[in-house]
């Protein structure tokens, strides 16, 4: 204990006592000039005023001192012998009495003291309390956040400025109502059952459905909490709300259009079908005509090639030619409808392997010019190998074909960093390339960016590589400047087993 602290005790204690013995001096005086002037019996009620005086400020230890100083002096000046602390046997109940009455009234003055004290504070932590709920209502009806506050029986006892801005009903209305009346609450589940997990857990959250004062319904997500007594008897449940109306009405818009999308697909997805089994039939039913066109024509012309003249041997190189475009034609086509309708039989393939292949084949088609081939490092893919096989051999003769009006043709092989889920090769040529502006056309089937007659084609390979990449789960795109060359890209999802290394090897 402080030297601070002690000096404090021993005022506080000279203060109390000395107020005992002041307040009985001045009773003992007063009783003294009274008897003076002949008035008598009033020392009694002066030494019990000191007694109470005492008690209700100093408290009991100095009461009792008090007490003692008013016996001992009541006995000395004005109980006979006087001047003497001599008590006679007569003297004995009349003291005795004095002695209970001025215990009794210490007693009193100290209880009623302490009781006064306690109320103070009550009211003090009661004026507090009150604040403090008064500043924290204030608080929460500062939000336009829906908050009110029910009763065990859900009647409502508090509700805030938001409550009314949503529902439509004032304070004075709301108040004592019980809200599943009030708002004609729809639950999710029984309110036996809400109420069971409320006492449970504290809490509850959910959605349900409740009538504003206009008539109109709305959908809240309700969140509840519980409050206790200090016995942990539940006493009223604090409800927040939030309007989820207008995001139920898009989840809502939103799951009818995707209803709505996936029967258009369904129907896309017939509808195309019967395209690809009308090109297929078409296709494959013009190959004989075209055959025997062609072959009849052949025939005609050992026959007769002696017969014609240089106009008639013209014509018929001409229709010789034309029907080996149609025949190509219509093998482009047939293969276009069997890649959308042919199951993809997908393995782990080494995509240096399979450029190699291909460069195998169109290399043939380069013959007596100079190409300079640039093939970097690819990684593995996962994939149907037949199909990506198209994929390039269609990319690399694209770009021997639009390379050939370089003296040195340069195309590279390469692969290319994008996201780290996906794998994307490139194929680039210092070639003619294209108009960017027309790019969207490229991918269209029988769609040219060049004459037929500056650059053979059927303008079929770049929407079949487009339909084999997207039965991957890729894209295909293309950059390029006229003159200057393209690039033409694909991407594939990265096998799972695929790391790091891949791109080294």
């Amino acid at each position: 204990m402080t030297r601070k602290l002690q000096l404090q005790i021993a005022h506080s204690a000279i203060l109390k006592y000395g107020l005992a013995v002041g307040s009985f001096a001045l009773a003992l005086g007063m009783a003294l000039l009274a008897q003076r002037y002949d008035f008598r019996n009033v020392e009694v009620p002066l030494f019990l005023f000191a007694i109470a005086i005492t008690a209700w400020y100093a408290g009991s230890g100095s009461a009792a001192l008090a007490v003692a100083l008013s016996i001992t002096f009541f006995d000395f000046f004005f109980t006979e012998p006087r001047y003497t602390f001599y008590i006679t046997t007569s003297d004995l109940p009349y003291m005795s009495a004095f002695i209970a009455f001025a215990v009794l009234v210490a007693w009193f003055s100290s209880v009623r003291r302490r009781v006064e004290r306690e109320l103070l504070q009550t009211r003090d932590h009661l004026q507090i309390e009150v604040a403090e709920r008064t500043q924290q209502a204030s608080l929460l009806n500062l939000t336009h956040d829906p908050i009110f506050v029910r009763d065990m029986h859900h009647r409502i006892t508090y509700w805030n400025r938001g409550a009314e801005e949503l529902y439509g009903w004032t304070t004075q209305e709301a108040v004592g109502k019980r809200s599943p009346d009030l708002l004609k609450t729809v639950f999710p589940t029984s309110i036996d059952d809400i109420t069971a997990e409320l006492l449970r857990t504290g809490r509850w959250e959910g959605e349900v459905m409740r009538t504003k004062a206009n008539g109109t319904e709305v959908i809240v997500s309700s969140r509840w909490a519980l409050r206790r007594d200090e016995q942990n008897r539940p006493t009223a449940i604090l409800e927040t709300n939030n309007d989820i109306t207008e995001r139920h009405r898009r989840e809502d818009e939103v799951k009818r259009l995707n209803q709505e999308l996936a029967k258009r697909s369904l129907e896309l997805e017939g509808t195309n079908k019967e395209l690809e089994a009308f090109a297929y039939s078409v296709s494959h039913d013009l190959r004989a005509p075209l055959r025997h066109m062609a072959g009849y024509t052949q025939l005609l012309q050992k026959r007769i090639s002696s017969a014609l003249d240089e106009k008639s041997e013209r014509y018929v190189l001409m229709l010789l030619e034309s029907a080996k475009k149609m025949g190509n034609l219509i093998d482009d086509l047939l293969a276009f409808s069997r890649i959308g309708r042919a199951e993809t039989q997908k393995t782990l393939i080494s995509m240096d392997q399979l450029v190699k292949e291909a460069l195998a084949e169109v290399r043939q088609e380069t013959e007596g010019r100079q190409i300079t081939w640039k093939i970097g490092a690819l990684p593995n893919l996962y994939g149907d190998r037949s199909m990506l096989r198209i994929v390039l051999l269609n990319l690399l003769s694209n770009a021997v074909k639009f390379t050939g009006t370089r003296v040195q043709g340069e195309i590279e092989v390469g692969a290319a960093r994008r996201n780290e889920g996906e794998v994307v090769v490139f194929v680039r040529d210092n070639g003619v390339g294209f108009d960017m502006k027309y790019v969207n056309k490229l991918f269209g089937v029988f769609q040219r960016l060049h004459q037929s007659a500056a650059f053979e084609g059927t303008g079929i390979g770049l929407a079949t590589v487009q339909r084999v990449i997207h039965r991957h789960g890729g894209k295909v795109w293309a950059e390029a400047s006229v003159d200057k060359g393209a690039t033409f890209y694909f991407s594939a999802p990265k096998p799972r087993e695929a790391s790091g290394d891949e791109w080294k090897t």
